[in-house]
Parts: C-alpha cells; structure tokens; sequence
C-alpha cells in the first residue's frame, strides 16, 4: 500500500507516523511545497519506526501537474494543507484515481468537495473530508450517542487544545495553521435547536465548565467544527451544539478582534496600498500566539440525552490527552494526525464504495473510537 502525505506540517508528520505504525505501508511520500520541510518530516517518522518507509517529496498543492505527478503512483492521500486548498487536491485525487481524506475546517470547502461525488463514483475513488479533530474526531464522539440512544433528545460537545502551562498573553498556544483557527472563530456556528438547523455568532454564548484536572475553563461558540453533521443529524437529535475550550479570558480577548475587523478577508486601503486585513493578522500574530513549550492537552467532552428501552439514558464521554514525551507529539498533533491516518486506512482496506462521502456515514463511532484506545488515547465512559 503506498500511501502519501500533502503537507508535511505538525499534523502531517503525526499522519505518516500513524500511516507507518497502524496502515501496513510499503512506502509513504510526504509531500511538502519546501523540501527542507518534507525531509525534516520523513526523517523524523523514519527515526520514530526505525525504517526508511517514507520518502520526501517536493509537491505545489496548487499547481495541478505538479499534484497529479506526486499522486500518479499513490493509493491513498491525506491532505493536510490548509483548508482552503482540500477541493483542488480532491479534483487532482479523483483524476489520479487516488483516495483521499483531508483535515477539513470549512464547510464550504467540503460542500465543494461533496460536490465532486459524481466525478469520484465515476473514477472509482472514495473521498472522506472533515476527518481531523473538530470537525472529525469530536463528530465520532456525537455519534456514538446516536447509535446508543434509541431516541436522542440533546448532545453537546466541548472540545479545545490547551497548554499544560499557558503564558498570560492569551491562555493558548498554536498548534496548527492560523488559517484554521481565524476560519474557526469567524462567521456563525450551525447548531440543531429544537429540532431545526440554527446559525448563531461565533464567540458568543460563554459559559464556564470545571474540570478535575484543568480547572476552571470557558467554553464559546464556533464556526465549522461539526462539518456537515449538524445537517445529517438534524432529523434524529432535537439539539445539537459544538463548543470550542480554552482558559478564562481567551474569548474576550480574540472577540476584540474579530469586532474590530481584523479578520476580514476584502481588502482595504491604507496610504494608497491595498491590504487584507486577516492576512496582517496572520503575519503579525501566529509568533505571538505559539509558545516555545509544546506540551499540551485536548480534552473533548461529550454528553448525550435520551431513551433507551423507553428510561431517560445520560451518556458522557471524556477524551483527555496530553503531549507525547516519547515521540513529541503534541496531543494536537495525536488526536488530530490519529484521525485522520485511521481513516486513511480505512479507504485503504476497501471499506468504502466510491464516492465523495460524509464523516458522519464514513465509520460507525465503536470502530473508530477502538481505534484511537489502540493508540493509547482513551476515552472515559466507552467500553
């Protein structure tokens, strides 16, 4: 099985690792626009596995020959380049004839890519978006309530990556692209209220969880961290909502600058020059919001209501992981890289027919949360 890798980033690294150990590999390409990059990401998983399975290539995810030559010999793909790049890698994977997951983070993007299911069922190719942690991860955490539950009346889930350590700036540190988590914090959240498809304002409705370990954190709304299940799911569960976790503050701190424009996309003038005020933003602030200390924690929590056999049934489920001292990989990196490398080995056994298809309909939650417990990352209250 030859498998490949489209940036060789933090969450690309922890997918060839997971492709090495887990995906019965004959090779795996990590694929990076900058060389240096590639290499230092093959290298490392090489190191990890004590094997030369992966093998480093220079790829430009936007240039089409340049794609379809590094996916000629591929099976199947992982793409981890930034969000807004996943439709034109899938068109590229559907001409190779490549099956591919990517790590979501825009539901436009993936409407994009659900768009292609026609060209996909024709070329014989299966394509599974959204697989990273939220949406992805946390969308098989929601599940397993609706395939518990015979008749499911709430599910709420609290996801967040956290420092073990913060600085007091912002309570947070970066753990992947700053494209994601500006996409993440803008626009509206889709939540399933009262039986209906709601959109509500990112950064709003705060409400405070306490946690044994972590103490007191805030949760928010956000934007794009569900996919498409919220309009999957809107017929079974009356209410769904998604919230995103981080440390007291770190809300009203990022609202200041949403509120004050700085995440807009149009272009502004200023002395004559024209500037996108998000693109600043990211220049300016993706120093500031990533720390020298990498060790982390994701915590996902999850908690559905509703009969079973005709009794009230409470479930919750709890996911807390933390930086890998052994590897180095951030619980970002495991939980987000895991994800999606299980699923990548999942197209990889056959286990889906052609097309473009859901997160949601791609592997029951049983499956997959077994998965993540052979990867030592446990969940409270699945058995």
């Amino acid at each position: 099985m030859v498998y490949a890798v489209l940036g060789s980033g933090m969450q690309g690294t922890a997918v060839g690792y997971d492709l090495a150990k887990f995906g019965d590999a004959h090779k795996i390409f990590m694929g990076d626009l900058s060389m240096k990059q590639a290499k230092a990401s093959a290298d490392r998983v090489n190191q990890l596995v004590h094997s030369n399975i992966c093998i480093p290539k220079k790829v430009d995810a936007l240039d089409p020959v340049s794609l379809t030559n590094f996916l000629d010999s591929v099976n199947v793909l992982a793409s981890c380049v930034p969000y807004w790049m996943h439709p034109k890698v899938a068109q590229a994977a559907i001409i190779t004839k490549t099956n591919m997951v990517d790590m979501g983070g825009c539901i436009v993007t993936t409407e994009e890519i659900l768009a292609l299911d026609k060209r996909a069922k024709s070329a014989g190719v299966t394509v599974v978006p959204d697989t990273g942690l939220a949406p992805g991860l946390v969308n098989s955490i929601a599940l397993y309530f609706l395939e518990k539950l015979d008749k499911v009346d709430s599910i709420k889930i609290y996801c967040g990556g956290v420092p073990q350590f913060p600085t007091p700036e912002f309570q947070y540190n970066l753990s992947y692209n700053i494209e994601g988590l500006t996409a993440e914090y803008s626009g509206e959240a889709t939540i399933i209220q009262d039986g209906k498809i709601c959109k509500i304002n990112t950064l709003e409705e705060i409400e405070t969880i306490q946690h044994d370990e972590l103490g007191t954190l805030e949760a928010f709304t956000t934007s794009g961290s569900t996919g498409t299940a919220p309009y999957t799911w809107e017929t079974k569960v009356h209410n769904f909502q998604y919230k995103t976790l981080r440390y007291p503050g770190h809300c009203r701190l990022m609202k200041v600058f949403k509120d004050s424009g700085f995440w807009l996309n149009d272009a502004i003038d200023i002395e004559g020059a024209k500037v996108k005020p998000r693109e600043v933003f990211h220049s300016l602030m993706k120093k500031s919001l990533v720390m020298d200390d990498k060790r982390d924690i994701v915590l996902v929590i999850g908690v559905g209501e509703g009969m079973i056999n005709g009794r009230e049934f409470p479930l919750e489920l709890e996911l807390l992981d933390k930086y890998d001292e052994t590897t180095q990989f951030t619980a970002m990196e495991r939980t987000a890289g895991f994800s999606t490398s299980i699923h990548a080995i999942n197209l990889a056994k056959g286990n889906l027919a052609p097309g473009c298809i859901k997160y949601e309909n791609a592997m029951t939650s049983n499956h997959f949360l077994r998965e993540l417990v052979r990867r030592d990352i446990h969940i409270k209250g699945f058995h």
